[in-house]
């Protein structure tokens, strides 16, 4: 019996963006850093074979828009951030899912960072 084939992923770690985002009046004033961990599911397998662009995702792609969306936002919630940026993510149809962390560091005085995961799939 054929075992179903696991599926591969695209890959960005730690995308390093400055935003508005935040609760606080103060936090509404400022740019903040935020870094972001995309893991795109999507198969490469005819990438593999062919060694095209064309049979993948484009990550330098998606780093533009993602990019583009966070430098001019200005969400509150992290939630809310993670939540576009997946959208951003599911655009192209070669993704089957996506896992994004978005951080937001020193957030809170006794931790490196706070922050969500979120898996969004089709």
């Amino acid at each position: 019996m054929n075992q179903p084939r696991k599926i591969d992923s695209v890959v960005i770690e730690q995308l390093e963006l400055d935003c508005v985002i935040g609760v606080n009046p103060w936090e509404r004033l400022v740019n903040q850093r935020i870094t972001i961990d995309i893991t795109m599911d999507v198969d490469l397998l005819a990438a593999g074979k062919s060694d095209s662009i064309r049979d993948t995702v484009d990550y330098s792609e998606v780093v533009k828009a993602v990019t583009a969306e966070v430098n001019s936002s200005s969400y509150r919630l992290v939630e809310a951030l993670a939540s576009r940026v997946a959208e951003i993510c599911m655009e192209p149809e070669r993704v089957q899912s996506v896992e994004i962390t978005l951080r937001k560091p020193g957030a809170v005085k006794s931790a490196a960072a706070v922050g969500v995961t979120i898996r969004r799939s089709r």
